[in-house]
């Protein structure tokens, strides 16, 4: 008998609690582990992400493939399936849930408990309502939903997880989360046309469609707002080597004392990618500030040597600048102007600028980014959204003007206007 698998699970009122976690260890061996309820390690995780590493995989991706590998455990959990059991059934309605139900809410440490009370801090009510546009930015913030690139995104990593251990003979013997249909013969693009551009072939059944979105430069008159928000040196500099080096956020901060060289303006860092040292030039204003930022430091004992991290936090005990520091550093400046940029904005804005430059070759622009193909690089020569919509907004305007003073239409060749002044008793032009 056929089991058909009838979609009778209650999902509706399915709510994944906050059980297991990922947890961030200070071992290069094994930089993040994956931990049931009863803080065990879930060993099939630790497993693929050895097999990650071994293959050149940054800790910064594996922690993005861990904490879709937790929500997928969670719902495991929750139904009672062990991982290894999972059928198409599971995931199908993993996605499902992923698809309409709400995100869960993570309640902070220091509210645990006082929920029931009626304790709400004052802060929490200001916040703009989830998927609204920012009214400074036009940027929408984090919705009640689960984003269609983080559907996608969980898709993707947990039908690689399950490949994996398919390969090793450890996991199921069909993977739950199964490729499309259209690509059951065999790998997509098969039969290329060297000559032809490869055609985009849906990969994962369940994977959605992400939609393409269009990247977000930070105005000029809104990024010296958001610059003289800062209030330290070291912010300052920070800003001005990201806007006008294009490097990513984690490059920059990863970035080491003897890395910055004024003398040839040039920040040297490591590419998120390919991990060589790639210098790139900085504008002089960037130097500016870092020198200034240097003064201080030195002032204040932050620890000096070449090999030393460039970035220090700014009170005791002194640790090296992460990611997330800088990114608070940054929403500390935002919420002085009610705007949610981010430091990826950054990036795009620098991007926007060399890429629009007229006497900077694009292929000079995709090569101070870091991108692989000049298809990359080409998002930023169309128009950025800004410039969209003060174009069309001058465009209205003129044509208000010209309902407002209509011009008479010339005389079409061949009429005398004298004549046409007689007939119509005003002049025509």
């Amino acid at each position: 008998m056929v089991d058909l698998q009838d979609p009778g699970r209650d999902l509706e009122n399915l709510v994944l609690p906050e059980a297991g976690r990922l947890a961030e260890t200070d071992d290069p061996w094994e930089p993040y582990r994956l931990l049931d309820p009863s803080y065990e390690l879930v060993r099939p995780v630790a497993v693929y992400f050895a097999d990650l590493q071994a293959a050149g995989t940054p800790a910064t991706t594996i922690r993005s493939f861990g904490m879709d590998l937790l929500r997928w455990y969670r719902f495991l959990w929750v139904l009672e399936v062990e991982w290894n059991r999972a059928t198409r059934a599971e995931a199908r309605d993993f996605m499902r849930w992923m698809q309409i139900a709400d995100k869960p809410t993570r309640v902070h440490w220091r509210l645990r408990g006082k929920e029931t009370a009626g304790v709400v801090p004052a802060a929490k009510l200001a916040r703009p309502e989830p998927g609204t546009p920012n009214p400074v930015t036009g940027k929408r913030t984090p919705g009640k939903k689960y984003a269609a690139s983080t559907r996608a995104h969980s898709e993707t990593v947990l039908r690689m997880f399950y490949d994996f251990h398919l390969d090793q003979g450890t996991g199921p013997i069909i993977n739950p989360f199964p490729l499309d249909r259209s690509r059951r013969a065999g790998r997509a693009n098969a039969h290329h046309n060297p000559l032809d551009i490869f055609a985009k072939e849906r990969k994962g059944r369940y994977r959605p469609t992400v939609p393409k979105r269009i990247p977000r430069r930070i105005p000029e008159g809104k990024f010296n707002e958001l610059f003289a928000a800062l209030k330290y040196n070291r912010d300052r500099a920070l800003l001005a080597f990201w806007v006008s080096t294009g490097a990513r956020a984690e490059e920059l901060l990863t970035a080491r004392q003897a890395d910055a060289n004024p003398g040839e303006q040039l920040a040297a860092v490591v590419r998120k990618g390919s991990r060589e040292i790639q210098r790139l030039p900085a504008s002089p204003d960037a130097f500016v500030w870092l020198r200034l930022y240097q003064e201080e430091a030195r002032r204040d004992g932050i620890p000096r040597g070449r090999h030393l991290p460039l970035w220090w936090t700014l009170r005791r005990p002194w640790r090296p600048l992460n990611y997330h520091a800088a990114r608070a550093m940054l929403n500390r400046a935002n919420g002085l102007w009610g705007a949610n940029w981010s430091l990826h904005d950054l990036r795009h804005t620098a991007s926007y600028c060399m890429a629009r430059d007229p006497e900077l070759p694009l292929t000079d622009v995709q090569w101070g980014l870091g991108h692989r193909l000049i298809t990359t690089t080409q998002i930023y020569l169309p128009s950025s959204e800004d410039e969209v919509i003060t174009s069309v907004l001058a465009h209205h305007a003129r044509q208000a003007r010209k309902r407002e003073n209509p011009q008479p239409q010339p005389v079409a060749p061949g009429y005398d206007p004298a004549s046409l002044t007689n007939l119509f008793g005003r002049p025509v032009s």
